[in-house]
């Protein structure tokens, strides 16, 4: 093959002069246009996405060190019966200062694992305990 019979790379819309846009860039209005969507996460400096999960709940044990055990209860509906039903799980979270009491309300990021149970770190306290 030689360069003459090789097909022409198609342009890009910002580098499409008249001869070599693409019938869909010509004719493309705004409302059909693909809207560029916005991400519900936060991106990092490295340009991904942030997709951590993020759990709210009330803290059931602080005694260890950096470390508290959260409750967060989860509504779930029964699958047959569909009755909504509370699911309490027990998250171990890392407080690297110490700060959080019994009964506070917290907010968690998952994050690396940190030890054999600990997968989730203490973003703020809501609510303290009264």
């Amino acid at each position: 093959m030689s360069d003459e019979t090789a097909a022409p790379e198609t342009a890009t819309p910002e580098t499409a002069t008249p001869e070599t846009a693409t019938p869909e860039t010509e004719t493309a209005t705004p409302e059909t246009a693909t809207p560029k969507t916005e991400t519900a996460t936060p991106e990092t400096e490295e340009g991904r996405t942030d997709q951590r999960k993020v759990r709210e709940g009330i803290v059931s044990s602080a005694a260890m060190d950096q470390t508290v055990v959260v409750k967060v209860v989860e509504r779930v509906r029964h699958a047959r019966y569909a009755k909504t039903m509370q699911r309490t799980t027990k998250l171990y979270a890392h407080d690297a200062t110490n700060d959080c009491r019994q009964g506070d309300r917290v907010r968690l990021a998952e994050t690396r694992p940190l030890s054999k149970l600990k997968r989730w770190r203490v973003v703020e306290i809501l609510e303290r305990a009264k």
